[in-house]
């Protein structure tokens, strides 16, 4: 996988503005496979959309490819993310109803990137939309909830999507547990895919893990 590939300068500073957790160089990891996974003409996923900061990422990705990027989230915040958490930010709250609410945050930040005509924006949760997604998908993004319950149901329903030579990309992989913080549910989904034998590794920057679908049947 090329890893020289660079987004334009607009994209980048967008991505740097824009809410979110992923630092820059898990960011550009993210954007090559994007890239290389946009040759199979078929559309980028995203579980877990937050406020679009990887979003903006996959969507200059998919435009260049002609693809759709589509991005998941019931936007009512993550385990972390909520009142009390260190996460917690108090902008994201709906100031009529009192809960989480990052979709309009989430689209003022493609609107301002200017990439709303290359993302599908799905409202919903992630098992509940996977039951109901039929293509196959060049690549998969798992970047939702971090329990083992969240994470291991976005790997159960997206995994099996990603077309053979495509990408399974996982984020906050941590061997070894940081702090109170710093959940293993995305490490023990990375070490699943490999178990499953239709998974190869292909690249790791940081927390970031990049998988290569080699074989059918998962």
């Amino acid at each position: 996988m090329a890893t020289d590939v660079a987004p334009a300068p607009g994209t980048l500073a967008a991505f740097e503005a824009a809410k979110g957790f992923m630092p820059l160089e898990e960011g550009l990891a993210l954007y090559a496979a994007a890239v290389e996974a946009g040759r199979l003409g078929l559309p980028l996923l995203e579980v877990g959309t937050y406020c679009g900061r990887s979003t903006i990422l996959l969507a200059d990705a998919a435009r260049a490819a002609g693809v759709s990027a589509v991005t998941v989230d019931h936007h009512r915040g993550s385990e972390e993310q909520q009142p009390g958490w260190e996460f917690h930010d108090p902008a994201t709250v709906d100031p009529e109803l009192g809960v989480m609410d990052t979709l309009p945050t989430f689209r003022r930040t493609l609107h301002r990137a200017g990439l709303e005509d290359h993302v599908i924006a799905v409202v919903g949760r992630s098992p509940q939309v996977a039951r109901a997604w039929g293509g196959e998908l060049g690549l998969v993004f798992v970047d939702g909830g971090h329990t083992d319950e969240h994470a291991g149901a976005d790997y159960e329903g997206w995994a099996p999507k990603v077309a053979v030579g495509g990408l399974l990309v996982i984020h906050d992989v941590f061997p070894v547990k940081l702090d109170e913080f710093t959940g293993q549910a995305p490490y023990r989904v990375y070490l699943r895919a490999l178990a499953s034998g239709a998974f190869t590794e292909v690249s790791v920057t940081d927390s970031l893990r990049v998988l290569r679908r080699t074989a059918p049947g998962i």
